[in-house]
Order: structure tokens, then sequence, then C-alpha cells
């Protein structure tokens, strides 16, 4: 079985070497680009596992870059900065990346979180494999199939990213039952460590502007103030 191979996109030389040179240690294949454009050219061309992210890149910014990536693929991505702000920790989820990690940072940390993510692929790999006799999940109007990981609203089909079919999947087989944002990132996600929770906020989001009627008022997918989430119907 081949390894999985993660590709670095990072102008900063040192670190795009030193990254490189600790994943290699842990037997995977890398490949890295210097820009958002190199980058862009190596996913296409490489199809690799995970991409270790920097936002500030030449010629592409990282943020365009992952727009991109996400408009085109659900592979995950890991971003990487030397900003702080919150700001953009929260547009860097927003559009879709996976994690999140501010330089400087621990290449230990940064190799656990690599991990995390790659196991995340392989769950997603076989949840989407057809599961013949998995029972279709409804609710007042809302349908989900595990085997055809189609889901529809009122018999009209609505197209969900992997991670918010999963996320609605496993809180429609807990109905009722109240999750909080990390114990959602441990089961949807696989994430071993303390992921973000805004994750799970964004991608909430996402899924009531798809399934419920008024998402600032849903019906569905409920908050428990303090708490986290639910899902009622």
């Amino acid at each position: 079985m081949p390894s999985p191979a993660v590709l670095v996109v990072e102008d900063e030389e040192t670190i795009a070497r030193a990254v490189a040179y600790s994943l290699e240690r842990e037997g995977y294949t890398t490949f890295t680009a210097k820009d958002g454009a190199e980058g862009l050219a190596l996913a296409k061309q490489h199809t690799p596992d995970l991409v270790i992210l920097d936002l500030m890149l030449p010629k592409i910014d990282g943020l365009e870059v992952c727009r991109t990536l996400r408009r085109e693929t659900s592979l995950p991505i890991l971003m990487l900065t030397a900003k702080a702000e919150e700001v953009d920790k929260i547009v860097g989820l927003e559009l879709g990346a996976d994690d999140y990690m501010t330089k400087p940072f621990s290449m230990r940390e940064l190799m656990a979180r690599v991990k995390a993510l790659l196991r995340r692929v392989e769950m997603d790999r076989r949840a989407a494999k057809v599961s013949p006799g998995a029972e279709p999940l409804r609710s007042n109007g809302l349908s989900l199939d595990p085997s055809t990981r189609q889901v529809k609203v009122q018999e009209k089909s609505v197209a969900l990213r992997p991670k918010e079919f999963d996320l609605l999947a496993f809180l429609m087989r807990n109905k009722a039952i109240v999750f909080t944002r990390d114990s959602l990132l441990e089961q949807v996600w696989g994430y071993e460590y303390a992921g973000d929770s805004r994750t799970v906020d964004v991608h909430m989001r996402w899924l009531r502007e798809k399934i419920e009627e008024s998402p600032s008022e849903p019906k569905r997918l409920l908050t428990v103030r303090g708490v986290g989430y639910k899902f009622e119907g």
C-alpha cells in the first residue's frame, strides 16, 4: 500500500524543508511548492492526501488556494500562518480549512495533527463505500441515505460536503442527544487532540443553510446554549 502523500505549500524555504523532512521521517511522500500557483498545479498533478498550506504566499495567497482546492476537492487542508489574529483563523475555517496552526509551531504537534487528519481521510473513504442494508434516516421531510450518501429535503436533493453529511448523519442517529463541540470533533472528525470548535460551528451553519427552512431559526439542528448541538425533528 503506497504511503500517504502530503503537499507542503510554503514560501519560507527553511520551514518547508523542515516540514518535508519530518514528514518523510514519518514515512510520508512529500511534494513542496514555494507559491500558491505552484501549489495548485502540484495538487492537480499529484492529488495528495493532505495539503499543508501557508496563508501568506506569493502569486496566489493561501486563502485563495484554499478556496480553489475546496471548490474542487474534499481533501483535508491544514493551514499555517504567522498571523495570530482571530479574523484570519475564522476566514480560513470559513473557506474550508480543516485545521489551523500559528507559527512558530511544534513539529511534534504538526505531525500529530497530520496523522489525525489522514485518519479522517481513511474514515471518509470507508464511509463513502456503499453499505448494503444500511437503513435510510428520515425526519419530517428530511431523508438521509447512508448507502448512497444522498440527502433530500421535501424530496429535493441537497448537495453536502463529506463532513457535512457525516455530521448530519451522526446527529440524526442520535436524535435529541446533546453533544459538545469537542465531542463532535472526536466522533465525526476523529480528532485525538484539541481541535478548534469553530470547525463544528462553521459546518453547522453550512448545514442549516441547506436543510433548514429558516437557517436563523432552525427547527432541526438546535443549539443548546453553553453546551453544544442536538438534532430534533
